[in-house]
Formats: C-alpha cells, structure tokens, sequence
C-alpha cells in the first residue's frame, strides 16, 4: 500500500492546517483541559483519514481478455440499459459504481486496447448517486476499443466533495487492462457503458473491487 501522487499536495496542506490550528489554540488557551486532547483527537482522526483517502493499494489485475474488470472500488448502483447520448447515441448497458469517502478513488482500465475519444465536462457537483449525475455533474468520458473493436465507455463522475478527476492516457494510446486509468478525489462515482450484448456478472448493491471483480464478459 503506498500513497497516490494525486494526494502529496492534499496531505501536506491537510498536516499544516491541523498543526496551525492545534498551535493556534494552544497560544489562546495554554492551560490544558479535557477539550484540549478532544481537539487534539479530532486533529489526528482528520490527518489520518486524508491519509487513508489517497492510499493506492498494490493489486495484480486479472488477466482475461474476454472480461471487464471492476475499474473502481465501491457498490454497484445501476445495471440498466439505456441510451448512451455523448459518444455512442444508441442503446447500451450501463453498471454504475458508487464510491463512498473511504474507498479507495484510483481508478482503472477494465479492457486492453486503444483510447479512441476523451472529453472532459466541467458541471455541477451534486451527490454522485443521483442519476442526474451522469450528464450534469463535472464528469470525464473515456472511450477504448479492444483488439475486436469492442467498445467500452468510462466515465469518472465528481460527486458533492469531489472537485478534481484526473485521467492519464491520451487519445491513440494503447491501454493494458488494470494499467492506471486516473483518480478522482472524494466521494465519486464511475459509468461503465457497455456493448448490449455484454454478459453482466455483478448484481445491485454488490460491493466490488477495481482490477479484481469481473463486471461482465464480451460477447
């Protein structure tokens, strides 16, 4: 387990700003009282969970062409078909995955193949399980085709807290399944777009793993 790039600057704004106010109170009131080790307690508790939020967990993906991989950790929120209105414009399965504050945010490629069209939308940040989240929330569309020209949409979706989705790879390069697609951070969420006839193998409310649990197999 490491620490994301994405969270350096965050940790280290985070650690300054709990040792400004601890030191802050302390000359205000240097008598110590019970408040002063509650604070003291609340002060570690937020360091700490800043930390946790941008851990970076070391996993071997699941190698299987066939498949697609989980690219995020969280709970399945959607299954359903519906018509895909950015790229595709026609009838697609969509798995939306939720990820709460303690999840982990990396996420990843769930096929092999090459990145055929990105787009970043700045927009609202409501809660990122409401289904308006999709088309209005600040979100990244991400586009790749396999080696059978199957294509698989991802999009990264800033829920309420999120105000920053970052996504590596550029249009034209080939992607490995599992390889790091990017990160979002706080609360979020990730819109898998898949072809119809994809054999779906998660269910509602399923907690599953990025580049561990197996979302469905291409015909």
């Amino acid at each position: 387990m490491t620490i994301h790039k994405e969270g350096f600057k965050t940790i280290t704004i985070a650690f300054l700003f709990v040792v400004s106010v601890v030191l802050g109170f302390n000359h205000i009131f240097p008598h110590q009282t019970w408040f002063h080790w509650v604070l003291y307690g609340i002060g570690v508790w937020f360091f700490i969970m800043i930390v946790r939020f941008f851990r970076s967990p070391e996993r071997e993906a699941v190698k299987d062409l066939k498949a697609i991989l989980c690219p995020a950790d969280g709970k399945v929120v959607v299954i359903e078909r519906t018509i895909e209105p950015e790229y595709f414009k026609d009838e697609r399965i969509q798995v939306s995955i939720f990820m709460s504050a303690t999840n982990v945010h990396v996420n990843w490629f769930p096929v092999c193949g090459e990145i055929v069209y990105y787009y970043y939308h700045p927009g609202k940040h409501m809660v990122a399980f409401n289904p308006k989240a999709s088309l209005e929330n600040e979100r990244a569309t991400t586009v790749m085709q396999t080696e059978e020209h199957k294509k698989i949409l991802v999009r990264q979706i800033a829920g309420a807290m999120a105000r920053r989705i970052k996504c590596y790879p550029k249009v034209g390069e080939p992607v490995t399944q599992g390889e790091e697609l990017g990160f979002i951070k706080f609360g979020s969420r990730v819109d898998l777009l898949l072809p119809v006839d994809t054999k779906i193998e998660v269910f509602l409310n399923q907690k599953v793993i990025g580049k561990k649990t197996i979302i469905g197999r291409l015909a």
